[in-house]
């Protein structure tokens, strides 16, 4: 192995990889009938954002409140193409209009609106994916950071943010399918979605870009930018000091999160087949974060993990217990603050490692007493 994979990979790094490809790829696919692996891929689409938010607030110390925005956008932009080809001229003969979406029709359009048009195209779509969310986290960072809004501040304007865009994509109903969102997506350039094997297809093709993004945070986090990052969170003054401009740095990390948010809400459209302002707003970007606090906000790896467990959490009880779950999510959130401050991978890391590395030690396996830690963890 050269020097810069040592670098990039400790042998813990590696090892933490090599179990969660393991989960993703062989245990879930076998253990799981299709619905059920959909159903985790789903959540999955949910870890990108987590990811985002350890780069954002772990790494850069930058509380983002309004993480379903960029998640909802990419999603939107996916949608977009999904509804147009659904809405072929022979799909849509019933209607006034035909050839333009059914939401459109029934709120009396006449003609599809020009910015709509590009979306004929899946490569501008895909493009678009990522494009959109990062050039609206890129105003909004340039707004916020170079005015040096930080902290409390920045959290609540993002979350003011989140709310504004779930009003207007609901006000907005001939163009975006107001609250109901875009639905009945069924195939992408002719092949149907909604099968089976193209489910299974999705899920794989989901771990995989997963796994892009991860090795992206980890060189990010293992960089030069990555060490001055934790500087900033830490002695964000102290970085202005040295000559660093920390606007911009804060400002790549948070177009960063929002590029990974967005590939996440893209990858939620093509799994699930709808996408609606319900994963916009303020109460999705508020789980999106417990996500990343429950697995470890130091810990890219914990990101995934906490997206994993929380969803499944989500969906077990609020099949049982649907009145009590929001009150289950708020007390883990506090319960993890309060507690676990460094999350899942916080626990395993000072309690869990440690004891494995006693027994192997024992068994004869020569491995470290604690994982490698980095400034991030």
């Amino acid at each position: 192995m050269s020097i810069a994979s040592h670098r990039l990979f400790s042998r813990n790094d590696l090892i933490g990889f090599a179990v969660l490809a393991a989960i993703i790829f062989i245990v879930l696919p076998l253990a799981l009938d299709t619905f059920r692996l959909n159903l985790f891929g789903k959540y999955l689409t949910y870890a990108f954002v987590a990811l985002g938010l350890v780069l954002c607030w772990g790494a850069g110390g930058i509380l983002s409140l309004g993480q379903g925005v960029f998640f909802g956008l990419g999603g939107y932009c996916m949608a977009m193409f999904l509804k147009l080809e659904a809405s072929s001229p022979e799909n849509t003969a019933i209607q006034s209009t035909p050839g333009i979406p059914d939401f459109m029709d029934w709120n009396q359009l006449s003609a599809l609106p020009w910015w709509w048009e590009p979306f004929h195209s899946l490569t501008f779509s895909i493009v678009a994916v990522v494009v959109v969310p990062v050039f609206f986290a890129f105003i909004i960072g340039v707004a916020m950071f170079r005015r040096r809004v930080g902290g409390v501040y920045f959290a609540i304007i993002t979350q003011a943010i989140a709310a504004i865009m779930t009003i207007l994509i609901i006000g907005q109903q001939g163009y975006t399918g107001g609250v109901n969102g875009i639905t009945d997506l069924r195939t992408l350039k002719g092949w149907d979605i909604r099968t089976d094997s193209a489910k299974e297809i999705l899920y794989f093709v989901n771990g995989i870009l997963l796994f892009a993004c991860l090795l992206a945070a980890q060189y990010i986090r293992k960089s030069k930018l990555g060490r001055i990052l934790i500087a900033m969170r830490d002695q964000e003054d102290r970085v202005r000091f040295s000559g660093y401009d920390v606007a911009d740095f804060k400002i790549f990390v948070f177009c960063v999160g929002a590029a990974f948010a967005a590939i996440g809400g893209a990858m939620f459209t093509l799994q699930v087949g709808f996408m609606s302002p319900s994963f916009v707003g303020i109460v999705p970007s508020i789980e999106m974060v417990i996500y990343c606090a429950v697995g470890g906000r130091l810990s890219i790896l914990g990101a995934v993990y906490g997206a994993l467990l929380v969803n499944w959490a989500k969906t077990t009880f609020s099949e049982s217990f649907p009145e009590l779950w929001l009150f289950g999510l708020g007390a883990l959130f506090i319960a993890v603050v309060m507690a676990f401050p460094n999350g899942l991978a916080g626990v395993y890391a000072e309690h869990v490692a440690p004891r494995i590395a006693r027994l192997l030690r024992r068994g004869g396996v020569d491995l470290p007493a604690t994982p490698d830690k980095t400034p991030a963890e």
